[in-house]
């Protein structure tokens, strides 16, 4: 079974804490003792002394210097494995021109002029789910934006690269749907189950997932019987249902929403089995304002 892509969603935030509490050690006044300070003197010693060697290795003797610098540690291994991506991304690229590129030029040429995509999709960045190789898409027919644990922060909590690629789709492409698309074994969504709310982070993993709270308040109450693993699954449908709420919270959304110009749907693919759930936010049954409830329609499986 495929394990989660954000391994650092299995550590809970008191690890944070434990490195912190470490470096400060680190950090602290250990290093202003005058036993550390001797140390770090004679280490520099070595260092200058080590590298006056090396130079007058370079003055004196060319086969000298060849021995130096091989002793240094190498690298090379590393850059000859990305050269070698690199040549499989080449030769990727190379097929699609070909096959692809070449044999719709006429198409291409319209894409380069302007883009009139259809949907607007909000996936997760796992590597496991790209929203083009799952549902087909072809150039020019979705804008797509992805980010961890593919969600949609409300409106009142400012700017972010996700609702600056919504607002360019809405407004500017104007387009007719927004799909948001979750995953099974999501990993973003494991890290907001995992949050302890009594630790302070500098993660920058939980300051972003944290806008999934509300389904996670949502998932422990109605789902508290059920193990780890099968809450996390009930919070990856549960947070695409707040998301599609969150996209009502921005006024030029729900606006082109009640005129019937734009629609939004939920989407949740299990990669485990290759199956995809599919629905739609019923507006007219949706509330938002007390104890907020989205209401659905249209509801498909495809196996």
């Amino acid at each position: 079974m495929a394990q989660p892509l954000f391994q650092s969603s299995s550590l809970s935030c008191s690890d944070f804490s434990k490195n912190s509490s470490k470096s400060s050690i680190i950090f602290g006044s250990q290093l202003r003792s005058p036993t550390m300070e001797k140390t770090q003197l004679r280490a520099l010693d070595s260092v200058k002394t080590k590298s006056t060697v090396r130079l007058k290795a370079v003055m004196e003797s060319p086969g000298l210097t060849q021995e130096v610098v091989e002793n240094e540690p190498k690298v090379g291994g590393v850059t000859n494995e990305a050269a070698n991506h690199f040549k499989e991304l080449k030769h990727r690229f190379l097929g699609f021109k070909k096959d692809k590129y070449l044999s719709n030029l006429e198409r291409y040429k319209q894409l380069s002029e302007a883009q009139y995509p259809k949907f607007m999709v909000i996936a997760c960045a796992d590597s496991r789910v790209c929203p083009s190789s799952v549902l087909g898409f072809q150039p020019g027919e979705a804008f797509v934006v992805r980010n961890v644990a593919n969600l949609v922060p409300p409106h009142e909590n400012g700017p972010t690269e996700t609702n600056a690629a919504l607002e360019f789709a809405v407004n500017s492409l104007e387009v007719e749907n927004i799909l948001v698309v979750g995953h099974s074994c999501c990993g973003g969504i494991k890290a907001l189950m995992s949050l302890q709310d009594d630790v302070i982070s500098s993660s920058f993993i939980r300051s972003w997932v944290v806008v999934g709270s509300p389904a996670k308040s949502k998932t422990k109450a109605a789902a508290s019987n059920l193990n780890f693993d099968q809450q996390c699954k009930h919070c990856e449908k549960e947070s695409i249902n707040r998301s599609l709420m969150n996209l009502l919270s921005y006024p030029w959304i729900e606006e082109r929403v009640v005129r019937g110009k734009l629609s939004i749907h939920g989407g949740y693919y299990d990669f485990i089995d290759c199956t995809f759930e599919k629905w739609t936010l019923d507006y007219k049954g949706t509330t938002m304002h007390g104890d907020s409830e989205c209401s659905i329609k249209n509801r498909e499986f495809w196996t």
